[in-house]
């Protein structure tokens, strides 16, 4: 039987590039927008591991002080506003809803794992205009560990009512193909500019650098046997 493919949000479908202008008009840089989700990540990581879990939301805000605190930058009420609010309305990556339409054409299921609280995840998925192509939106809250801990893949899995081998990852992350892969489930990795694979970890046996040059490979690699 075929995996469920379940899809990674924030970068994975979603362009966080969207974000840059309000990076460059606060911090007079957009790549600030890199170093701000890379100390989210960090914190989420760190939340997981001393098990300290407090929201995605919250981590974001938090992160955004710290990123200013570096900068020697003063934030308004507005500019962390107009920042964390954008995370709501972020545009899909161009090939996205083509290759979702592809995947879902050849009959598979499908699904999202996300950080980002249940509310946020419905709203930014609505808002791109892709929730339609998902039968379940699924949220690291409900078990208040974020990715990677096993037991987030394993909710996943749960959920869809298939074993974690059931279970095919899809993200621009390899902290969260590694994840995926060590709680037993099937990954596959999009290449996104800067994102690279780990040579400390197993590779997944789909790469590719976006989400259309994938899609066929998902569907080959997930053909019944004999078919």
């Amino acid at each position: 039987m075929p995996r469920v493919i379940v899809f990674d949000v924030n970068e994975t479908l979603l362009d966080l590039r969207a974000l840059d202008p309000h990076f460059q008009r606060v911090f007079s840089d957009a790549a600030v927008r890199g170093q701000w989700f890379a100390q989210v990540l960090q914190s989420a990581l760190v939340a997981t591991i001393t098990d300290a879990y407090t929201d995605f939301g919250a981590i974001g805000r938090a992160a955004l002080e710290m990123t200013a605190a570096r900068r020697g930058v003063s934030l308004s009420d507005d500019d962390r506003a107009q920042i964390l609010g954008a995370l709501r309305t972020l545009p899909p990556h161009p090939e996205v809803r083509e290759s979702l339409e592809l995947l879902r054409d050849a009959g598979l299921r499908l699904a999202t794992l996300t950080n980002s609280t249940q509310a946020v995840a419905e709203a930014q998925l609505t808002n791109a205009g892709l929730i339609g192509f998902f039968e379940q939106v699924l949220s690291v809250d409900s078990v208040r560990r974020f990715k990677p801990a096993a037991e987030v893949y394993h909710m996943a899995a749960k959920s869809l009512g298939v074993e974690p081998g059931g279970l095919r990852l899809v993200a621009a992350h390899v902290w969260d193909v590694a994840g995926a892969m060590r709680a037993g489930c099937a990954a596959v990795f999009v290449a996104r500019p800067g994102m690279v694979l780990d040579p400390l970890a197993e590779p997944p046996d789909v790469v590719g650098p976006d989400l259309r040059a994938v899609a066929e490979r998902i569907i080959e690699a997930e053909k019944p046997t004999g078919r």
